[in-house]
């Protein structure tokens, strides 16, 4: 019986045309809670860009798992290590880079450019306030942004001993510590409400949801993800702006198969 599903926020709960939750979804929500089933993020984002949802969360993954949380306990941290920090920023200096910044509670970008305009529009968040790259160097960070293409990632790793970079997108990919990974956030968090990993489900869209959705014991990949994470799911969904959520639950007999508006 499946007692926890984690939702990816971009491409999976929100549309990336609309920016907004599905009818469907939402009375999908309601009846899993009257089930007693919990519903976790599970995102890339920083606490402080997940939108108010018209949704019933039981706890956050922040951040690629460097940042989980249930109500105000914080079950993990794993920040980017100070020297990974450091090296980045004068990769990004020296290379005329942008970069964004996210710590616990703060977000920074160092520039605004077209592409940084592009993502802010494909994610519909307010864009970071803009800050120096020496007013990064003292923070406790958890995840960069790389505005870089990805021929160029394996050429600043070598700058980052300690991280990867999960990519879903062509022009910018995340930097998160070794450590970090939405598996590792899923399991702080079913230990925490004492469920089993047999009792889990997932869904994603991006390659940074490959972890999590093997991890569990039914991933689902929406129907608008990328060929690679759709090889690693066990069911393919519709897409984010047709029901896929509601439709995946109603397939494995989660909620009742009935019609939403």
């Amino acid at each position: 019986m499946i007692k926890a599903i984690f939702f990816d926020i971009d491409g999976t709960l929100l549309s990336y045309n609309t920016h907004s939750v599905l009818p469907g979804t939402i009375e999908a929500f309601k009846y899993l809670h009257k089930k007693g089933i919990h519903t976790f993020i599970s995102s890339g984002r920083p606490f402080v860009l997940i939108p108010q949802l018209p949704l019933q969360i039981d706890g956050y993954i922040t951040v690629n798992g460097g940042l989980c949380m249930v109500g105000d306990t914080v079950l993990l941290r794993n920040p980017i290590a100070s020297d990974d920090c450091q090296k980045w920023l004068e990769y990004v200096d020296a290379n005329n880079l942008t970069t964004m910044c996210f710590t616990a509670d703060e977000m920074f970008i160092n520039r605004v450019d077209d592409v940084a305009v592009r993502l802010q529009n494909q994610l519909g968040f307010q864009m970071p306030p803009m800050r120096p790259l020496l007013e990064m160097y003292d923070k406790e960070v958890y995840q960069f942004i790389a505005i870089q293409p990805d021929d160029k990632d394996k050429e600043a790793l070598e700058y980052l001993p300690n991280c990867r970079m999960p990519r879903w997108h062509p022009l910018f990919t995340d930097i998160i510590p070794n450590g970090s990974s939405k598996a590792v956030g899923i399991e702080k968090i079913i230990n925490h409400f004492g469920i089993r990993q047999d009792e889990t489900m997932a869904f994603g869209d991006g390659a940074n949801d490959i972890e999590m959705l093997e991890y569990v014991h039914i991933g689902i990949s929406m129907g608008n993800a990328a060929e690679i994470v759709k090889q690693h799911s066990q069911y393919v969904t519709d897409d984010a702006d047709n029901e896929g959520i509601a439709n995946a639950l109603k397939h494995f007999g989660i909620i009742p198969n009935v019609k939403y508006s």
